[in-house]
């Protein structure tokens, strides 16, 4: 076990792994150059990990809607606000490639509100930061304010279900103590040619 393992629970080796997951963690990483951390920590369950990604597939990868972009300003803000720093380290570099920006998902961590967004974009974190901390309190006044900001009801759904689904993302990498890869922290921020 290193100094700084990615996980407080036991993190199988990918031989040990059924023959689908380890497959798609070794597709990840010829994508990606690494393995992100998180499928390391959530292999620990496979059932788990199989129900969570196709979760996640089926609400940030679809076409339609959203952006994939906005999909992932939803996670950083409210990963922010929920002091996930793997959340908010991932999904900032994956955001950071998406709008080829480097300054925004440091914004949204920090506190979206005074993040360089137009108005449509603060509604749409509004909204999904409410469906985070205090979906309760939800009414159909706020569905209006998302329908006079151009959202459609299915990308209103979008929006509270990837609120909801990172809301149990950030709470599963607390508990775990998950760690970011540390190849997250440069994605995004440089050029190509490292400079």
């Amino acid at each position: 076990m290193s100094d700084y393992p990615i996980s407080r629970f036991t993190v199988p080796e990918l031989t040990e792994l059924p023959e689908d997951i380890r497959s798609r963690i070794l597709a990840v990483q010829e994508k990606s150059g690494f393995v992100p951390n998180v499928f390391l920590a959530l292999a620990h369950r496979p059932d788990e990990f199989r129900a969570f990604f196709a979760y996640h597939d089926a609400l940030m990868e679809k076409e339609g809607g959203l952006s994939k972009g906005e999909r992932e300003m939803i996670v950083v803000a409210t990963s922010g606000l929920n002091q996930c720093i793997y959340c908010v380290v991932a999904h900032g570099a994956i955001l950071r490639i998406r709008e080829k920006n480097a300054l925004l998902a440091d914004q949204l961590a920090t506190n979206y509100r005074k993040a360089d967004i137009a108005p449509r974009h603060k509604a749409m974190l509004d909204f999904a930061v409410k469906v985070s901390r205090r979906s309760h309190e939800i009414g159909d006044a706020d569905i209006e304010t998302m329908r006079d900001h151009g959202f459609s009801m299915e990308d209103i759904w979008d929006i509270g279900a990837i609120s909801a689904l990172f809301a149990l993302s950030n709470r599963m990498a607390n508990l775990t103590g998950m760690r970011p890869n540390d190849e997250f922290y440069l994605l995004g921020r440089l050029a190509k040619d490292g400079s």
